[in-house]
């Protein structure tokens, strides 16, 4: 049976790996999300103290990346392409969908835990505009009624 590991315990661990290398604090956030999906609340003192920072630095480095979640993502991650091309293809408006469909707006996660919503800059797929990435798998030309197929094969996996 495998012993799951409390969130502090991570993130003490991370710090104390990373923390001796130049600049650590990116690095060291990312590691954080990467391992938990996450930057929980609880992580900004621990990582404020390790690297002699102060817990409104850790903050605003939080706040400031669209990149970094602040809550526990649902199971699958739908992001929706906001870069220029995207956004002359219809991209606005298929954004406008999703968060009618998901009922949750942009950095938010399902009540069900199911489906989080994120924005993204650009997924290389500008021929293809607008694009989606859902759990790592690029689609694109995507619209309303294909959006609406995606989600609901997402529904149907465990």
């Amino acid at each position: 049976m495998q012993t799951l590991v409390p969130e502090t315990d991570v993130v003490k661990r991370i710090v104390a790996e990373r923390r001796g290398r130049p600049g650590p604090l990116l690095e060291i956030l990312h590691a954080i999300q990467g391992e938990l999906g996450y930057i929980p609340g609880g992580a900004v003192p621990v990582v404020a103290q390790g690297l002699n920072l102060s817990r409104a630095e850790v903050h605003g480095v939080v706040t400031f990346y669209h990149y970094f979640r602040r809550s526990r993502p649902g199971t699958h991650t739908v992001q929706i392409c906001r870069a220029e091309s995207c956004q002359s293809m219809g991209a606005e408006a298929l954004a406008e969908h999703a968060r009618a469909r998901l009922g949750i707006d942009f950095h938010e996660t399902t009540a069900n835990g199911r489906f989080s919503l994120e924005p993204i800059y650009c997924l290389g797929n500008c021929a293809c505009s607008p694009a989606v990435m859902i759990d790592g798998q690029l689609h694109g030309r995507v619209t309303p009624e294909r959006f609406d197929a995606l989600i609901a094969a997402g529904e149907k996996a465990k």
